[in-house]
């Protein structure tokens, strides 16, 4: 497919010896106990590695974790290459922020660690070619947990706010009043919302990358591991107070409303929804969803395929509980509230007070 003449998708890895920029974009995911999966990147290195050149860059973007260019990169390039000379070799990390219409890729700043000064000079005009500001580092491991950082940062706190929503939940306090009234201080203090749990591509995986790291240094990274269990257990106990109510309300069939990992994308990637629904099946708890971005969901290994039901809110009688997963905005909650019978509310978007009869927070 050609793109004015200067864009087309291909497979045909021949073509890498034809560029003069290379970019690996690839997953890094976590294994089930928690170490990383290099399959992706070293698949790909192998698939190019007879068609680099001289005079080539190439820039990893994919989350990982520090010394991943320079141990696992580096080896697995051409012999005759002369690293910061004839062939450049840089780690600039994707930053985005999904669904988020204030800051688009142009205006996010790029990171840029070189293996040598010649490669982050080349690879800083290489991206600032797009008009993007460009924030120089001083080795690739800096730019590689640079890239960490922010999300562990992000998952810490998340982990945070949800241990001390359940706190609040015990004292009847309204976690999201004190929230804001925090947030008025106009220094020390960044605001983070309790939800369902985490999810997408990157909070729920790389923190994992740097814990696993740590375990080579002999150092144990306590906060990743915490936050991690404290995000992980939220789906598990949105299912117990489910279990807990049906002992004094009937509970038949239930509504999720949103199952994208968070609100206004289309991505399921590592959704608590998703844990929500295995724990709701293993109880044999029937349930639909509805999410205007989510068209169908399915499992083989726990045998459903459900479609999203169309938004029609008096439909809402026919469900025993709604459960607010995922908060999109395309959603009316004023309807939402009026024609459901019971409302489990897990991203606070009902007042808090705990005497109304429909609506319970979590």
């Amino acid at each position: 497919m050609m793109i004015k003449n200067k864009f087309f998708a291909t497979d045909d890895f021949f073509l890498i010896s034809k560029v003069d920029v290379i970019i690996m974009c690839l997953p890094t995911p976590i294994k089930k106990n928690k170490s990383p999966e290099m399959k992706y990147i070293k698949n790909t290195l192998l698939q190019i590695k007879k068609h680099l050149r001289r005079g080539q860059i190439l820039s990893l973007e994919s989350t990982t974790y520090p010394g991943t260019s320079r141990e696992f990169i580096i080896p697995n390039l051409r012999k005759d290459l002369k690293i910061g000379e004839d062939f450049y070799l840089v780690y600039s990390p994707e930053r985005e922020d999904p669904g988020n219409r204030e800051f688009s890729l142009t205006k996010i700043p790029k990171i840029v660690g070189g293996f040598s000064k010649n490669c982050t000079e080349i690879g800083s005009m290489v991206y600032g070619l797009i008009k993007i500001k460009i924030i120089k580092v001083s080795s690739l491991e800096i730019a590689e947990f640079t890239k960490l950082l922010e999300n562990i940062y992000r998952s810490v706190n998340i982990g945070m706010i949800n241990e001390l929503k359940l706190l609040c939940l015990k004292m009847k306090i309204d976690i999201y009043e004190v929230i804001n009234a925090a947030k008025t201080k106009p220094f020390g203090f960044q605001a983070f919302y309790p939800g369902p749990g985490y999810g997408g591509h990157c909070i729920p995986i790389d923190p994992f990358l740097l814990s696993w790291r740590a375990n080579f240094f002999n150092f144990e990274t306590k906060f990743i591991k915490l936050s991690g269990k404290i995000n992980e257990d939220m789906p598990k106990k949105i299912v117990q107070k489910i279990i807990k109510l049906k002992k004094n309300i009937k509970i038949k069939k239930i509504l999720l409303i949103g199952v994208a990992y968070k609100k206004n994308v289309d991505d399921i990637r590592e959704s608590p929804a998703l844990k929500i629904i295995e724990l709701l099946k293993n109880k044999n708890i029937n349930f639909d969803y509805m999410d205007p971005y989510i068209k169908v969901i399915s499992s083989s290994k726990l045998k459903y395929n459900k479609v999203s039901k169309p938004i029609i809110y008096k439909n809402l009688r026919n469900y025993d509980l709604t459960l607010i997963i995922t908060d999109h905005d395309k959603f009316n909650y004023n309807k939402i509230k009026k024609y459901s019978k019971l409302i489990l509310d897990t991203r606070g978007k009902f007042k808090f007070t705990f005497d109304q009869k429909n609506i319970i927070h979590f």
